[in-house]
């Protein structure tokens, strides 16, 4: 997982929202926050999005974007995130390769599941705080539960793994981490929708040569969002503002801002 430090979780990195639908749809279905909703991209559409997060002074910044592999089966995706933490400086954190399977369901389903497999490569700076220091693996199985036609929850669990991961002090230890998820959203109106969002975060990091230490964080995501269609293209913005729950709560409170662009790149 990444984090805004080697402390505090990195929401737009950990969660990377790989959920488009149709374009032009009847409702938003795919632009959740902080959960993973099981979506696939269906073919010939490609979905842009970008998250803002600020906690204290620090603040993330990531853009996603995923691809269909031929159909709704298989999507290919990447995040590349950027990282500034108070006292050093910003820079590019660990940029994520991402698989994902369409297991069960499609944009029409009430009940759909997507799992997906990451590879996370070591591009940020461990002694700055933005990255592992190493290679990991990230796996998470997100379900959707469509409830009615006015309310759909999502359902996530993953986890995260680094066989070789620094410190800033060059020391070397495994690391891992687990996360579980849900929400709920009211579609209050077609393009303007109502969300609750709740994800708790076990993240271990390089504490001595051969040692880890884990920090957990829970927090609360309530926020808002709306569509607009401009032709063939789709723009969904939307606001949160995450409240951090536990002893460690406070670490992760703050503004949370995403933008979504969705629109065909090939004729059907």
């Amino acid at each position: 997982m990444s984090c805004l430090s080697r402390r505090k979780p990195l929401f737009p990195s950990i969660v990377l929202l790989t959920a488009p639908a149709s374009l032009l749809t009847a409702q938003i279905q795919d632009n959740s926050f902080l959960l993973e909703e099981a979506y696939n991209q269906e073919a010939g559409v490609v979905q842009h999005i970008t998250n803002y997060a600020r906690t204290g002074g620090d603040w993330a910044f990531s853009l996603t974007q995923e691809w269909p592999l031929g159909g709704i089966k298989h999507q290919l995706s990447y995040t590349i995130p950027f990282l500034n933490t108070e006292g050093r400086g910003t820079g590019l954190g660990d940029v994520a390769l991402n698989y994902r399977y369409q297991l069960a369901g499609n944009p029409q389903a009430h009940v759909v599941a997507a799992p997906r497999l990451s590879l996370l490569l070591p591009t940020g700076s461990e002694a700055a705080g933005r990255g592992r220091g190493g290679l990991g693996v990230q796996v998470d199985v997100p379900l959707t539960l469509v409830l009615s036609e006015a309310v759909v929850t999502h359902w996530n669990a993953g986890a995260t793994l680094t066989p070789s991961a620094r410190n800033g002090a060059g020391n070397e230890a495994t690391t891992y981490g687990f996360s579980l998820g849900g929400s709920v959203i009211w579609l209050a109106r077609p393009r303007f929708n109502l969300l609750l969002e709740t994800v708790w975060y076990e993240a271990g990091e390089v504490a001595s040569e051969g040692r880890m230490t884990q920090a957990s964080f829970w927090v609360l995501n309530p926020g808002i969002r709306t569509a607009f269609d401009f032709g063939h293209l789709q723009v969904v913005p939307g606001a949160a503002y995450t409240i951090g729950l536990g002893p460690n709560g406070n670490e992760a409170e703050g503004l949370f801002l995403y933008l979504s662009f969705e629109h065909p790149f090939a004729s059907q």
